[in-house]
């Protein structure tokens, strides 16, 4: 009896053994054994893939819709990426015309007029404030709308001049921009408020108000083509501010003073009118320029071996090109998963402070690029479309934080190819180079996962609100041949 009860709890002791070191070999990884079957556990192996990787350039354009939020600002001491400039220009207009300012327009008497912007954000150093300018869209060169506008690095293309200053320089401080303010017109929250000139106060509530400026859209528009906001370069010149356009907060306010007349008697008060933006009605552009000159990037632009750092930039910027040239000798397998593994490069040891606040892109995208059609496509039979949210999750490209080697906070990117994988090794299915960026309001070539893939190919768009806001968001990333944060294909599989 005795002997049986130890050979038991032998066989058990050693069955835990054997358990835990299967354990081992895959729990060290991402994966852990709940993802493969659970008669492969001693079964199951893994192997790693070299890439080749290559940092190229990013188309410089990209389509921006009235809802997205537009970035303002400078950034010129980014000493991996080099500098960004941004600029915006937007329109802001009655709700209705022919429009008038309510009241008595004999006793009408201007009070102010206020730009106010609904503040969202910002990328970069906010330790220090920043100087706003406004200006006025010069009527020579008319922001008109044609359902977009461009942000690109060619404001040459849609050459705005702005020469006339609406308002006193703006400080913008980022300890206070988001308390509340409240009046008798609203209670708010997050507000940019740049007082005008009350010479421009005068021309919008009274001036235009006895001409033909407000009869329609077309007259006002030739009256007054719009604001320029743009930030001072001997201000904070580290840091980009986001705006939404399409908010309640954001509008032109108008104070005035009226005569109104009751039953009774004659009551003189002040009143207001607003202007707001409208995305089927207002032009809007936001013209962000990058320049790489003498940044580390420079350096890596386009080489044509296999990078052991890479760049990615949210759009407008770089990208990675990723080759895998082992994949097609693998024999065939059962593949339990297939994983692209792209990894952080840490701020080099005396960076300076800026690094710590130019932070990652919160979602890389993983493409295929088709040489037939020259137009990036999705991966076949993995990302299965926007519209399948859950399988956008499990294809990855979220980006997340983890401790590697001691250093914590490192951002990293997974994506799974497994099906990829599985139809090249299994039915010599097509090999594609891959694309890592980080997409702004982009489109892809969608082809149906198997066996709809002979169907008609479709047009999937990345939107910013599943992808990255303008701008915002940069990552250096090792490359196929870093020592420690290499780019690499973990394969997890079992022989057939």
């Amino acid at each position: 009896m005795t002997s049986n009860i130890i050979g038991r709890k032998f066989l058990i002791a050693t069955f835990s053994i054997l358990l835990f070191s299967a354990c081992t070999k895959i729990s060290t990884t991402d994966i852990g054994l709940g993802l493969l079957p659970a008669q492969d556990y001693f079964n199951t192996k893994d192997t790693i893939l070299d890439v080749i990787t290559t940092t190229v350039d990013y188309p410089d354009t990209l389509r921006l819709y009235g809802t997205d939020n537009k970035v303002v600002g400078t950034i010129t001491d980014d000493a991996l990426f080099g500098s960004t400039k941004a600029n915006m220009f937007f329109q802001l207009v009655p709700s209705n015309f022919p429009f008038s300012i309510p009241g008595n327009r004999d006793s009408l008497e201007v009070d102010s007029a206020v730009l106010i912007l609904s503040y969202k954000g910002f990328y970069g150093d906010s330790t220090k404030p920043v100087v706003l300018n406004l200006k006025r869209i010069d009527n020579s060169t008319p922001l008109n709308f044609d359902g977009t506008q461009y942000a690109n690095n060619y404001p040459e293309l849609y050459n705005f001049q702005a020469s006339t200053t609406l308002a006193s320089p703006y400080t913008l401080d980022f300890t206070k921009v988001r308390d509340s303010v409240y009046n008798r017109y609203e209670a708010a929250a997050s507000q940019i408020r740049i007082p005008l000139l009350s010479s421009f106060a005068r021309m919008f509530i009274r001036n235009y108000d006895s001409t033909n400026a407000y009869l329609s859209d077309s007259t006002f528009n030739d009256s007054f083509s719009g604001f320029a906001l743009s930030t001072d370069p001997f201000s904070n010149n580290n840091v980009l501010v986001q705006i939404s356009l399409n908010d309640t907060n954001t509008k032109l306010a108008l104070y005035y003073k009226s005569t109104s007349s009751t039953s009774s008697s004659y009551q003189r008060d002040t009143a207001v009118a607003y202007f707001k933006f409208s995305i089927y009605n207002n032009g809007h552009a936001n013209f962000i320029k990058r320049n790489t000159t003498g940044s580390e990037l420079t350096k890596h632009l386009k080489n044509q071996i296999s990078d052991s750092l890479v760049y990615v930039q949210s759009s407008p910027g770089t990208m990675v090109k990723i080759k895998i040239p082992g994949l097609k000798a693998f024999k065939n397998k059962i593949i339990h998963r297939a994983e692209l593994i792209a990894e952080q490069v840490p701020p080099d040891p005396g960076a300076n402070l800026l690094e710590r606040y130019l932070l990652p892109p919160r979602y890389l995208f993983l493409g295929s690029f088709d040489a037939a059609t020259q137009r990036l496509r999705n991966v076949p039979n993995d990302f299965t479309g926007i519209n399948d949210i859950e399988g956008m999750s499990r294809f990855g490209g979220k980006l997340q934080y983890k401790t590697l080697d001691g250093i914590s906070n490192v951002a990293t990117y997974n994506f799974s190819i497994s099906r990829y994988v599985q139809g090249v090794i299994s039915r010599n299915d097509s090999v594609f180079d891959f694309r890592i960026l980080a997409p702004v309001n982009d489109s892809i070539q969608y082809v149906n996962p198997r066996p709809q893939n002979i169907l008609k190919s479709t047009t999937n768009y990345l939107s910013s609100s599943s992808g990255n806001q303008p701008a915002i968001g940069r990552v250096r990333l090792g490359g196929g041949t870093h020592s420690k944060r290499r780019m690499r294909l973990h394969i997890y599989y079992s022989d057939l």
